[in-house]
């Protein structure tokens, strides 16, 4: 439903018509009657003059037209009102006419999303059927459409890893030895049993730290990267249908894993050189990019590697919950994605009788080569990829043919063999891993479909997104859940300018202090 900021020029004459015969009706009644319908005739006649059809314009010409009008200002007001509406600035400017899209159902569902509390998709329990969606087939005939308990499932992970990029920015000093941090996580029905650090294995001067004091916390090699959670609620443990553990990683906050990521060569794992994993008939050496990898396995002069901290916790929870069904989910954004494969692929062999292991990750970067591709494949480790198709980072590194035409040509039997060479030796082969769930920034009602960079890459647009999305041939779904109000806070600029001014109106109205834009940092628990 549409409603015009002005009435169609068309049907003017037939408001003229109506309006004329009613004010015959009712002509006899009194003489101040019959002076208001002398008032009203007036009225409209001049209305009709004013509102006459003129030959359509180009937009060129309309807007020379517009500043001709402007120029010739009358000291009349409600005369001047009239000609600006009978241009139709609707038609000129694509803003104005945006606004007029704009519903009273529009309207009470962006204030709806616009909630302090919002709401959330349902979830339901996932009783039996809980390795689906945990990945045991890959996300087969959950993806296209979209299976709403799997869309839950998956926004709900997103939420985990902001909870670790809050506990890093909230407090990114890391003294020598790690010590426990408070981590809101966003669901009470889980509890964090050890906080996780990563270390880089290059530096800065340490003059950087007495020019600016403030920022010494850029210059140190070590920082939370994310935590291990474990639900600890009987009745969330009974709606999974098991009990849950997870690994959370934020993405890239410091100049050294800023550093860390742009060495992106190919090197073997440690301990792992010259072993060769076969898919199709076909032997390769598995292969990572040399940050990530640095990242993962660098210890500091106090603290343990994050290779090291995931794997001994992951052990003790292993066995303490043994006599139970059990899961690890493993879940990243950007580099959080990246090192979360190769956290997925060390824990998936460091213990006997491993729980089934799947990697949810966000705007993840390529990692390794076609042959580290195979060994979580042949591990049985599964990942699922949430990709947005306007984020660059989903695209690096690698610099040789896309996933796309790769499987083309192999599929074609087209220069397999050429392939197969360049993926076990040229030191940027990358290939992505598991499986893949395509959404769009354009997709999005709300969001610009020119989004910057960073807007295509931001978590919180990625859980907008995901949110929203019930098919690939399908429009943004019309009963969103997520609210609106982080996106809004950190992507203003992305957002369409409709909105924002809409949203600033609404936000006004619900809240004066604006309070509305800080949300709370813990969820409820579905259970609760």
């Amino acid at each position: 439903m549409q409603m015009g900021l002005t009435l169609p020029i068309q049907n003017m004459n037939i408001i003229s018509t109506r309006s004329s015969r009613i004010v015959n009706n009712v002509s006899c009644s009194s003489v101040k009657t019959i002076s208001t319908t002398k008032v009203t005739r007036k009225h409209l006649s001049s209305l009709e003059k004013l509102l006459q059809i003129e030959p359509e314009l180009s937009p060129q010409e309309a807007n020379v037209e517009d500043v001709r009008v402007v120029k010739k200002k009358s000291s009349e007001e409600n005369r001047g009102r009239g000609l600006l509406e009978g241009l139709n600035l609707a038609s000129i400017w694509p803003e104005s006419r945006a606004a007029e899209e704009v519903s009273p159902r529009q309207l009470v569902r962006l204030k709806r999303m616009l909630s302090k509390t919002g709401e959330f998709s349902p979830r339901n329990n996932l009783g039996s059927k809980w390795k689906e969606y945990h990945g045991s087939n890959n996300w087969s005939g959950l993806l296209d459409p979209l299976d709403e308990n799997l869309r839950r499932e998956m926004v709900r992970y997103g939420e985990f890893i902001q909870a670790a990029y809050h506990c890093f920015h909230s407090n990114p000093s890391t003294n020598d030895a790690p010590l426990d941090r408070h981590v809101a996580v966003p669901d009470k029905a889980y509890k964090v049993t050890k906080n996780l650090y990563a270390t880089s294995s290059v530096g800065l001067p340490k003059w950087l730290d007495n020019v600016a004091p403030d920022l010494a916390w850029m210059t140190q090699r070590s920082s939370c990267v994310g935590y291990v959670a474990v639900c600890e609620d009987q009745r969330e443990i009974a709606r999974m249908g098991r009990r849950d553990i997870v690994i959370a990683l934020r993405g890239t906050s410091t100049c050294l894993e800023w550093a860390e990521n742009m060495r992106d060569m190919l090197v073997e794992i440690p301990g792992q050189e010259g072993i060769e994993s076969e898919a199709n008939g076909v032997k390769s050496v598995s292969k990572v990019e040399c940050g990530f990898l640095s990242l993962y396995k660098t210890a500091g002069p106090q603290m343990p590697s994050l290779s090291e901290s995931v794997v001994t916790e992951i052990r003790r929870l292993v066995e303490m919950y043994k006599d139970e069904s059990i899961s690890i989910t493993i879940t990243g954004h950007s580099l959080g994605a990246a090192l979360a494969l190769l956290v997925a692929d060390e824990i998936s062999s460091s213990a006997t009788n491993m729980p089934p292991i799947a990697v949810f990750s966000f705007g993840g970067p390529r990692v390794g080569n076609r042959g580290f591709a195979n060994r979580l494949d042949s591990k049985n480790v599964k990942v699922l990829r949430i990709v947005n198709s306007q984020d660059v980072i989903t695209r690096v590194p690698g610099m040789f043919v896309s996933e796309e035409l790769d499987k083309k040509l192999r599929d074609s039997g087209t220069a397999t063999k050429v392939l197969d060479m360049l993926d076990n030796t040229m030191p940027w082969a990358y290939s992505h891993v598991g499986t893949e769930l395509r959404v769009d920034t354009k997709m999005s009602p709300f969001l610009r479909p020119d989004a910057d960079v960073a807007c295509c890459h931001d978590l919180e647009a990625y859980l907008h997104l995901v949110d929203g999305f019930l098919a690939s041939n399908s429009p943004y779904r019309s009963n969103a859940k997520r609210s609106l109000v982080k996106l809004l806070d950190e992507q203003n600029a992305n957002v369409k300018k409709l909105y924002t001014n809409k949203a600033n109106a609404l936000t006004l109205n619900l809240n004066p202090q604006r309070e509305i834009l800080h949300m709370s940092s813990c969820l409820p628990s579905p259970s609760s």
